[in-house]
């Protein structure tokens, strides 16, 4: 019964309302989920609901909406808005849309569709579809689902073809669409004959607030042709691609299996060649139409990875087939829709017409290719509406060094297209809410959003389910909301939640979240007490043990030494934030015997092999694993003087190039370089940190304006938590070392750089911190100024003298 007083309390007084005015337990007046009777359950349905409304007195009209999997809606037919934020299981967030300023008519079309998915993912909940919604003006619901006011009716849009392939194995089905002209006039037109399919109420729905700021959808247009050709057919590869999200489809995951589908793109657009003609390259116009008959096609340049729904205007003049295939680099000067791993495409049977057109589902690319295999097509004001996180723009970061600044716009670039409702790994592949890479982007949102709003939402929905059903007792999942009905887990990322949970108390102060997460935090520490071995020691970690994409993953049993500095970390982190002394005894013990057995003379080793019942150290040695031992305090520059000195001076971006310790493997983007910097500042090495981080990120801003998962390409160019760039710009070069809202104290450090002038402002709800500073005739002259109530410390490691201006 604690337990549940402890989070009702926290529901009613910690959670952002998502309007003025709105309460979080009370959002409908009279709606009830709704959706066509019997096919709740059912895969890849996209439904329409409308309603037509008179033009209301007075100056406030709102929709409130939730739905599952995910909708968009229309009024008069332009699009207004799309969600929802993610809850958890069992679990919906109500979305509140101001229709003030488009019920322009004297009868208006409110319109909305809700694609129901109803299979596993990482992305998207696998729960029955619904929709529930209410339009109301000052408090009468003028429409509603299976409510009072008008109703809403339903129509089956099938021209979403239902039986198709996945995105990839972490998120839903590819979009396919089979469209004659007027398909749509059901949301555009009042007036339009449909047939309507009757609805069911279902069971009723726990509602939370939605909590995070809405998006503002911008548009997005190309900024160059960079590609056009003709298509060549009957090519045959040697070996086709196949992704796991085609071959592998069992009940756990979802989906239709290869045998069901009608079409399978991803082989037919493997076993055609593009030919180029580079004729056709040069800046894009909004006037430009493109031209393409059959077998040809484009490629758009949009200047930077963005992210959001693709649009254009499209005239068929014969029974055609348009593909658009896009990726966030070229291959070869093509885009390879399955670089990703993806089917990274979109395509549309059309019978002659003209269609307006936009996916339901966000993408993220850089390069657009549109083809036509089948028939002409013209192609005319070609976007991409942008769904990202509209809370940055009020931050500010410029200096001297002109790299800087193209690092931290690509850091923003990333941040805001992975932090739309959670911190996501990245927009594309799997759009899922990881643990650890939201550890580092947590601190990027303070600084470009100045609140928490994001990861109060993301430690929210890991509070609220009951349980984990899929999971081992305890156990947290190692990306949320997300399917694991394999019953998969990564444990080290458990641990990771734990120091984010610490960081965000700091960060917000509510002591509240961390209260109701504490039975969570206790049984996860339970659980891995049960693998501890006679020295306490975490021995024979269960599922996929991960320290980072290297190396360092194939050295991770038996007793997995990184694995165990990070549990010593989160002991005490738990420690500090419960006020519990045996947590951090056992991490100080911890860590002396990490120091005894894993530090050979000269490196600390990766892991020990139990055989004949005696641990055996091995001789597998890890870059990261060195960084780990430093960065949970396994080793200090006092207690390993000599490693420390050889990891600043002779590792980082080139040893590998320069063939320094060839048998210490390389660390990898995530998290090992970004742990490097880290430790970098820690030490007080601004202008090694400033070189380093333009070196492992620089080229990354300027092939795709966004910062990646890897140190190459494979894998995702737009990644969460390598927006952490940021965070090291405004700390290590601007010099504001700490912002802390709770205790409203600012700590600046001016560094030693080689940088003549910065400045730059973060915005809190109190106001904006603004630093800057130039070197003036040896002296170091700055302006600070800060909120009302706020206090300052100052540690100057310029060497400069401070004036203050």
């Amino acid at each position: 019964m604690l337990k549940k007083i402890i989070l009702v309390l926290f529901l009613l007084t910690t959670i952002p309302a998502c309007s003025p005015g709105s309460r979080s337990n009370a959002f409908f007046q009279t709606a009830r989920p709704v959706w066509p009777i019997g096919l709740e359950k059912e895969k890849n349905l996209l439904v329409g609901f409308r309603a037509v409304i008179d033009s209301p007195p007075g100056d406030r009209v709102v929709l409130r909406i939730a739905a599952s999997s995910l909708y968009r809606f229309f009024v008069n037919g332009a699009f207004v808005g799309h969600g929802p934020a993610r809850g958890p299981h069992g679990y919906y967030r109500v979305d509140e849309w101001d229709l003030s300023n488009y019920l322009v008519q004297k009868e208006n079309l409110v319109a909305v569709e809700v694609a129901g998915y109803n299979i596993n993912s990482y992305y998207l909940l696998n729960q029955p579809s619904f929709l529930q919604a209410e339009i109301v003006a000052e408090g009468e619901v003028l429409a509603s689902t299976s409510g009072s006011g008008i109703p809403f009716e339903a129509i089956f849009l099938k021209e979403r073809l239902q039986k198709v392939q996945r995105y990839s194995i972490q998120r839903t089905f590819t979009e396919m669409y089979t469209l004659h002209p007027g398909y749509d006039a059901w949301r555009t037109d009042a007036a339009a004959d449909y047939s309507s399919v009757q609805t069911s109420a279902l069971p009723r729905k726990n509602f939370i607030a939605r909590g995070v700021p809405y998006p503002k959808f911008q548009l997005r247009q190309p900024l160059r042709h960079c590609g056009a050709g003709r298509i060549k057919r009957g090519v045959e590869p040697d070996e086709l691609w196949k992704d796991r999200s085609l071959t592998q489809i069992d009940p756990a995951t979802g989906g239709f299996a290869e045998a069901e589908l009608a079409e399978i793109p991803t082989l037919d657009l493997q076993r055609i060649a593009s030919i180029p003609d580079q004729s056709t390259v040069g800046k894009w116009s909004v006037q430009d139409v493109l031209q393409l008959s059959q077998d040809s096609y484009r490629i758009l340049d949009f200047g930077t990875n963005l992210t959001g729904f693709i649009g254009a205007k499209v005239t068929a003049h014969k029974n055609s087939r348009l593909y658009v295939t896009f990726d966030e680099l070229l291959t070869d000067n093509d885009v390879d829709f399955k670089r990703l791993n993806c089917a990274s495409f979109v395509s549309y049977q059309l019978e002659p017409g003209e269609y307006r057109l936009e996916t339901i589902e966000p993408y993220t690319l850089r390069y657009m290719k549109v083809l036509v295999l089948d028939g002409e097509c013209s192609v005319e004001g070609l976007y991409l509406r942008e769904y990202t996180n509209p809370d940055v723009w009020q931050a500010y970061f410029a200096a001297s060094d002109a790299r800087l600044n193209r690092l931290f716009e690509a850091g923003r670039e990333t941040y805001r297209q992975n932090a739309v409702d959670i911190f996501m790994d990245c927009p594309s592949r799997e759009r899922a809410g990881w643990l650890c890479d939201s550890f580092f982007t947590s601190r990027v949102a303070i600084d470009l959003s100045g609140d928490t709003r994001v990861e109060t939402n993301f430690f929210e929905n890991y509070l609220l389910p009951p349980t984990f059903p899929a999971l081992k007792d305890g156990m947290l999942p190692m990306c949320y909301p997300a399917d694991h009905g394999n019953g998969r887990f990564i444990p080290n990322w458990a641990l990771w939640f734990v120091l984010e949970l610490e960081e965000y108390l700091q960060r917000s102060g509510h002591h509240s979240m961390s209260k109701a997460l504490k039975p969570r935090v206790t049984r996860l520490l339970e659980y891995f007490e049960t693998f501890e071995n006679l020295d306490g020691l975490l021995e024979g970690l269960e599922s996929w043990v991960f320290i980072e994409w290297s190396m360092a993953n194939r050295f991770v049993q038996d007793v997995n030494y990184p694995s165990n500095m990070l549990y010593a970390a989160a002991l005490d982190a738990a420690g500090r934030i419960y006020e519990n002394p045996d947590y951090q005894q056992r991490a100080s013990r911890l860590r002396e015997v990490i120091r005894k057995q894993s530090f050979d003379g000269q490196f600390f080793v990766d892991n020990a092999i139990r055989k004949d019942e005696k641990l055996e150290i091995t001789r597998n040695r890890t870059e990261v694993c060195q960084y780990f031992a430093f960065f949970f305090n396994v080793a200090t520059p006092d207690s390993h003087p000599a490693l420390y000195r050889l990891l600043r001076d002779q590792f980082g971006p080139d040893r590998v190039k320069h063939g320094l310790y060839p048998e210490i493997h390389p660390a990898n983007a995530f998290v090992g370089n970004v742990i490097r910097m880290e430790l970098l500042s820690r030490w007080g090495f601004s202008q090694q940190l400033l070189d380093e981080s333009v070196a492992y990120f620089l080229y990354m801003a300027q092939q795709t304006g966004t910062l990646w998962e890897n140190i190459t390409t494979e894998g995702s160019c737009n990644h969460g938590f390598a927006s952490h760039v940021v965070h090291l710009l405004y700390r290590d070069v601007l010099g504001l070392y700490l912002i802390d809202p709770a205790s409203r104290l600012v700590k600046v450090r001016f560094p030693q750089l080689e940088v003549n002038w910065c400045e730059g402002r973060i915005p809190l709800s109190e106001g904006t911190v603004s630093l800057r500073w130039r070197k003036d005739s040896g002296k170091l002259v700055y302006r600070l100024d800060l909120p009302a109530g706020y206090q300052v410390q100052i540690e100057n490691l310029s060497g400069l003298d401070l004036v203050a201006e």
